[in-house]
């Protein structure tokens, strides 16, 4: 089969298609830093550095994306929260910005186009598009409005006003949805292939499905309706298995999967509706020997590669600081060497 672009492999693959090879999404936020000889505060300060650090890992990875996720707490940073930066991790969110239910009467969203710290990841977002033309995927990154509370109230006060306050709390996803369909159609207006809709709370390891159905299935639905582009569900190393009809129900065309699930019994599930990503352990590859590193890859091209509609990626969403960069070449030769379509090995292994 003749190579394809980065962009026709992910596409080929989305058609629940085989294309030439797995599609390969190595998930790396902070590494080019390291490449760039910055601090993670100083590399995260200048969208021109992003742009050159994500353009040197898809080259020396063999990457099929160009990951527009600076770190997830910049969107509460946007609306005015406290960021507290690490030397060798991702930064995280200080302080919840909203402490009493009367906040969120008078809270207002972010107004994107002004936004600065909003604005720097826009301005990366077309670097890498002016400089990776058409054929590399470009993907953008929202924090789902039924996720973003965790950083706004904090996690312990969000599970509690969601039992004894419900109604506040879904005053405050209206809000958040509005300013998520904004960014997401912000991001794809700047050259964003595609979005990913980050919603780690809707995972059933945080809470119940029912508690989606009424907090978030219809509201997000609504929201990814409205985004003009292509929309995954990632719940960042949540099970998700119980809910993969109602993602397919809101529009996502793909959905993470956590290590903890069965990888191929989620591939039965929905193939041919939804594609999957995943799900290698993004944890334990920072202690990975290099047959280790192979073997996961070749795992998880097994379960889940035939027919398309698979990208390979780790199961968090963002690939720590810590994993060696001997660790993520291994990982790209064996997507080389056993991502190859048609997987003829497959089921066949020794």
């Amino acid at each position: 089969m003749t190579a394809m672009t980065s962009l026709e492999r992910v596409l080929t693959t989305l058609g629940h298609q085989e294309p030439d090879r797995v599609p390969l999404f190595l998930l790396v936020t902070m590494h080019g830093a390291r490449e760039l000889g910055l601090s993670l505060r100083d590399y995260f300060a200048h969208a021109e550095y992003v742009a050159e650090g994500q353009l040197r890992m898809a080259h020396k990875y063999q990457n099929d994306c160009l990951y527009a996720l600076f770190y997830a707490a910049l969107e509460v940073e946007a609306w005015g929260g406290e960021v507290i930066f690490s030397d060798d991790g991702p930064a995280n969110a200080g302080e919840p910005m909203i402490r009493k239910p009367e906040a969120i009467r008078t809270l207002k969203a972010p107004v994107v186009e002004t936004s600065p710290v909003l604005g720097r990841v826009l301005d990366a977002i077309r670097q890498m598009r002016s400089r990776s033309e058409e054929a590399m995927p470009i993907i953008g990154v929202v924090i789902a409005p039924f996720s973003l509370p965790v950083m706004q109230l904090g996690f312990e006060q969000y599970l509690t006003w969601m039992y004894e306050q419900p109604e506040v709390v879904k005053h405050l996803l209206q809000i958040n949805a509005e300013f998520a369909v904004a960014w997401a159609n912000a991001q794809l207006e700047a050259g964003a292939t595609a979005i990913c809709y980050f919603d780690p709370v809707a995972s059933t390891t945080v809470v119940s499905r029912e508690q989606y159905l009424d907090f978030d299935h219809r509201l997000s639905k609504d929201v990814i309706a409205r985004i003009k582009g292509p929309v995954a569900t990632h719940v960042a190393s949540g099970r998700c298995m119980p809910l993969l009809d109602d993602f397919a129900q809101t529009g996502a065309l793909a959905v993470a999967v956590s290590i903890e699930e069965d990888l191929a019994l989620m591939k039965q599930k929905v193939a041919g509706r939804v594609s999957l990503l995943g799900n290698l352990n993004g944890i334990e590859m920072r202690r990975w020997t290099e047959a280790e590193a192979e073997a996961a890859v070749k795992a998880a091209i097994a379960a889940a590669g035939r027919g398309g509609g698979f990208i390979l990626a780790d199961n968090h969403g963002e690939i720590p600081f810590q994993v060696p960069e001997t660790t993520l070449m291994v990982i790209s030769e064996a997507v080389q060497r056993w991502g190859r379509y048609p997987l003829d090995w497959v089921g066949n292994e020794r």
